[in-house]
């Protein structure tokens, strides 16, 4: 089966120290990462007990030098690449990288949206169907939830349900917080779309991949050079969650249960 237009099928960490992240992130969330890169690109695979389920990319000095950051990105799956970056830049998106062919592994763009967020369209070489998201049943190692905090709630919700075909499913009150829209793409629920705190500094995506034990995952950020900035907290359905920098500075967020 393959996956619907407006999945998330992929996630990537771009990163200026890969053998940092990856000592890092495979003692924090149990993921074996590749030492060095398998092809000609340096892309290296990401992999729960599962398979795949993100990739990471090294950030070169001129990346880092025209302004590129450590940073968590998603990509999402669309039947028409060409078309979706055409579509972006009509809804006051951008497009920072253009329509372009990987051999073998599919067709992508890099844009971002109105607000400034970046993200990813992706139409796979193939047709099948990607579980880096855990669409109906927790799974260990990969992403459970979707997250956009954006200056601009309303125009997200205009931009993003007009690119995708995703539908606000329901909608929970935080207070002076405001709505926090939760969305639906076909059958499941893949993430939600609220404001920004003030005092986060811009608007952006977060990606919840999970961990059996959110208590010793928050101890061991602390331990080896990352620091969790907020949480862990439970949210409704008894889970809790905790929002991060990694040593390389690139902003994460896990979720799972709470250690005995």
């Amino acid at each position: 089966m393959a996956n619907l237009h407006g999945d998330h099928i992929w996630y990537e960490l771009m990163t200026t120290d890969p053998q940092g992240a990856r000592a890092f992130y495979e003692g924090l969330v149990g993921w074996t990462i590749e030492e060095k890169p398998s092809g000609d690109m340096d892309y290296r695979m990401i992999s729960a007990e599962s398979g795949p389920v993100a990739g990471l990319m090294p950030l070169t000095e001129d990346m880092v030098e025209g302004g590129a950051r450590p940073l968590w990105a998603g990509y999402i799956g669309v039947d028409d690449v060409d078309a979706s970056a055409a579509a972006i830049a009509q809804h006051g998106g951008t497009i920072m990288l253009g329509p372009q062919d990987i051999p073998g592994v599919g067709r992508f763009a890099y844009a971002a949206d109105p607000s400034g967020v970046p993200f990813y369209v992706m139409r796979g070489a193939v047709d099948g169907e990607s579980d880096s998201f855990a669409k109906y049943e927790p799974q260990v190692g990969h992403c459970a939830w979707n997250e956009l905090a954006t200056a601009d709630q309303a125009g997200a919700h205009e931009f993003y349900t007009a690119l995708f075909g995703w539908e606000k499913a329901d909608t929970m009150d935080m207070g002076e917080m405001g709505a926090y829209d939760m969305y639906a793409n076909g059958d499941y629920t893949l993430g939600a779309i609220m404001q920004k705190p003030d005092q986060m500094p811009m608007s952006m995506w977060s990606y919840y991949f999970r961990v059996p034990d959110i208590d010793a995952a928050a101890a061991y950020v602390g331990a080896h050079g990352g620091q969790v900035i907020n949480g862990p907290m439970e949210i409704p359905g008894g889970d809790h969650v905790f929002t991060a920098i990694d040593p390389q500075g690139a902003m994460f967020s896990l979720i799972g249960a709470k250690g005995a």
